[in-house]
């Protein structure tokens, strides 16, 4: 009992903080959106400002799937089965989530379609709007070895195949139609957002993981059937 609650008083200094850092995210300064990018939708092209569709907040999960893919990063796979379920919640709070890549509309739909996924996800095929919200390389990023990403410049992935990277973006819209960028996040910041490692961390065994999300696969490659509980079993 006194580990517990040794162990509350510091869960409850950890929600203070978050509360802390919301606020301080919000406070953020927004930055008027000047480019014009335009994405391929199931509904024909679109601009930023149509993402909206409608309201005036609008988050993008960077999806790592690049053109030729066979199959998107299974990270970020884990991330987005987290996101159909709130979709009707955000809609309903004038928020829109959606999801962009660089693989052609035609790539992105076929791996949709054999995820089941119902949440909008458009292509950057053809735009700068990955390589401007660092996301994506270009080849004189490979050839210096040098990019930046999440807010500093690292080294680029060896392989051209890793050459994309995760991250979340949110944009606010005014009245008069103007788009500002007003937060971005990349690595693990976005983590939040897959409860399966939350409940996870609540675990006996927490994220029993040797390296992070090692034991993460594409929800339809385990190959076991999970596992029941005695009387839960039929």
């Amino acid at each position: 009992m006194t580990a517990r609650k040794a162990l509350l008083a510091k869960e409850k200094e950890a929600t203070h903080l978050r509360d802390k850092l919301n606020a301080e995210r919000l406070a953020l300064p927004w930055v008027k959106v000047e480019k014009e990018y335009t994405f391929d939708t199931t509904k024909g092209k679109k601009t930023l400002a149509d993402l909206f569709d409608g309201r005036s907040q609008l988050i993008i999960y960077h999806f790592m799937l690049g053109p030729g893919w066979a199959a998107g990063c299974p990270g970020c796979s884990f991330l987005v089965d987290h996101i159909d379920g709130a979709l009707p919640h955000l809609n309903h709070h004038d928020v829109i989530l959606t999801a962009v890549s660089r693989a052609p509309l035609a790539e992105i739909e076929a791996y949709k379609t054999r995820m089941g996924w119902r949440f909008p996800w458009v292509s950057a095929f053809g735009s700068d709007f990955n390589y401007d919200y660092h996301v994506s390389f270009t080849k004189e990023d490979l050839a210096s070895g040098k990019a930046v990403y999440n807010f500093t410049e690292a080294p680029v992935p060896a392989e051209p195949a890793d050459t994309e990277l995760p991250g979340l973006s949110a944009f606010s819209k005014d009245e008069a139609g103007d788009v500002f960028h007003t937060y971005s996040s990349y690595g693990r910041g976005p983590e939040e957002l897959i409860g399966t490692l939350m409940i996870l961390d609540r675990a006996p065994k927490g994220r029993n993981e040797k390296s992070t999300m090692d034991f993460v696969r594409r929800h339809d490659e385990y190959k076991e059937e999970p596992k029941a509980h005695d009387c839960c079993a039929g």
